[in-house]
């Protein structure tokens, strides 16, 4: 990097913190900071759903597969995400607002003290808390890593400096300035994208028949490696549950949207974006063997190389930023969605004064919580290498898609109806059994296996432990209440107008109050 790279990464930098600080006027309680006061347009809100689902482990991780195995990077990741939002855009998105809209509550796991009991919500908070901080801290890492690459900076020290900008434009002014500098991030990514992609087809004009070239070998086929079929519906199926709500800050970009018909396109648009763009990205690092030789035993350092190699400055300091963007965006929208969690789901009930927090001291709380997320997550951050973590990738895939799914099937089944027998029971002993499975698959089974347990179960059996057990509990001990079953009629009621579903969630305090009818 020379000087008009860098000049071009601080001038981002300062743009993110404006835009943080000019939200700031848009947030006057609890309600605008977690959900925008159910005010966000659909577009901007499929744009920030977008945007959130990536990060810098696009271009590490994923950049590793895409040059070690090909054309699978696409067909086993971005393709399934597309696909799973789309299903959820008729299925999930819509309900998911009306907990908003109906239930008036600013946190995606607050209704489930109603839907179920306080009990298996507070284990559905601490879990999600305690794994997002671990995904983050792989998020964090990913950048840091493209950082050091590109200017020598330690890997602690760039963990620091994205941290810490982060930490100030999505502290000050909440989702609004969340879905904001992510709108901002996909206008840098898609020229830095298209900038990367026009570079690598011009590097490539003397290689006729790239596919055919021996660097290439077998990178054309959809399916290879450890990302088979099995791997592909497995991942489909985690990210139906993970991209629609099951993270949680996606669940965000739906309640943020005026009504559930708003909901509804805010999510087709994402899934567009999911199936569309990610061609374009992905085609220079399909390419990358041809250009570059990594580094790394799995070609993490491969997109990095080749954008060194091929772009001139000030274009350079345009895709870093546009790494940048990419993390900041995931990990800025997770952290306003674990300040909503712990601020309206779990200080609660640990601090009778938190049950009292108005309007003022509980954006104080939920400022205070984002910024000590993000600090516990990049502390994690500087020891995913560690002998405990392994590698990034590892992280991203085995622990946050294998433990995502216990958490997630309570969640996001119980707002439908055929899951309505499923009660407390079901939800707790699907969650603390699944959690169970990801350890004994990941950990016991896999030491004692010859050659360890394929990717594919690691990550799915957590999940179809998790979904078996819900729906046979709720049938053998059907737990549907009255209280419960009116939980989950305002949430599948499709009579929406915009003067009903647009009213904003009441703002006096932390708790939503019991749903009654």
């Amino acid at each position: 990097m020379n000087s008009l790279d860098w000049a071009v990464l601080i001038s981002y930098f300062a743009v993110m913190v404006g835009i943080g600080v000019w939200s700031h006027k848009r947030v006057d309680n609890v309600s605008d900071f977690f959900t925008a006061g159910g005010k966000m347009p659909w577009w901007l809100s499929g744009i920030s759903h977008h945007m959130s689902g990536y990060s810098a482990v696009m271009f590490t991780g994923y950049a590793g597969i895409a040059y070690t195995y090909g054309v699978t990077s696409f067909v086993t990741w971005s393709f399934p995400i597309a696909l799973g939002i789309a299903i959820g855009s008729r299925l999930f998105a819509p309900r998911i607002n009306r907990l908003r809209s109906r239930l008036h509550v600013a946190s995606p796991l607050e209704y489930l003290k109603n839907r179920y009991d306080l009990k298996t919500q507070q284990a559905l908070a601490w879990s999600g808390m305690l794994l997002k901080i671990v995904d983050v801290g792989a998020k964090w890492a990913a950048i840091a890593t493209l950082l050091s690459v590109f200017t020598g900076v330690s890997l602690n020290q760039g963990i620091l400096i994205t941290g810490v900008v982060t930490a100030i434009y999505c502290t000050i002014g909440g989702l609004w300035a969340d879905a904001l500098t992510e709108l901002g991030q996909f206008v840098i990514q898609l020229l830095a994208g298209i900038a990367m992609f026009v570079a690598v087809l011009a590097e490539l004009g003397d290689h006729g028949g790239v596919w055919d070239q021996p660097e290439l070998q077998g990178h054309a086929k959809p399916l290879v490696g450890p990302y088979g079929t099995i791997f592909l519906l497995a991942f489909l199926f985690i990210k139906l549950f993970e991209y629609n709500g099951g993270m949680l800050n996606q669940a965000q970009r739906y309640m943020a949207t005026p009504n559930a018909r708003e909901a509804t396109r805010s999510a087709r648009l994402s899934a567009a974006l999911w199936l569309v763009w990610p061609l374009i990205l992905f085609f220079p690092m399909w390419m990358s063997p041809l250009l570059v030789e990594s580094q790394k035993a799995d070609g993490s350092d491969s997109y990095a190389l080749m954008t060194e190699q091929l772009l001139p400055h000030g274009l350079l300091g345009l895709v870093i930023v546009g790494f940048f963007s990419h993390t900041m965006a995931m990990c800025s929208s997770d952290a306003n969605a674990i300040a909503a969690v712990f601020t309206r789901d779990v200080a609660p009930v640990l601090s009778a004064k938190a049950r009292g927090w108005g309007d003022r001291s509980g954006l104080i709380a939920a400022r205070v919580t984002t910024v000590v997320f993000l600090g516990l997550s990049m502390a994690v951050a500087t020891q995913v290498n560690s002998p405990t973590f392994k590698d990034i990738i590892t992280v991203v895939i085995k622990w946050v898609a294998g433990l995502m799914g216990p958490i997630a099937i309570p969640m996001m089944l119980g707002l439908l109806r055929p899951f309505r027998r499923s009660g407390p029971t079901a939800a707790i002993t699907s969650w603390g059994l699944g959690l169970l499975a990801f350890w004994l698959v990941n950990y016991p089974i896999d030491w004692a296996v010859d050659g360890g347990v394929p990717l594919e179960y690691q990550v799915s059996v957590p999940l179809a432990v998790s979904l078996v057990l819900y729906v046979l509990i709720g049938f053998v001990k059907p737990e549907d209440t009255p209280e419960r079953l009116a939980v989950i009629d305002r949430v599948n009621t499709d009579d929406d107008d915009d003067s009903a579903a647009a009213v904003p969630a009441p703002a006096e305090g932390p708790a939503a109050a019991p749903v009654k009818d």
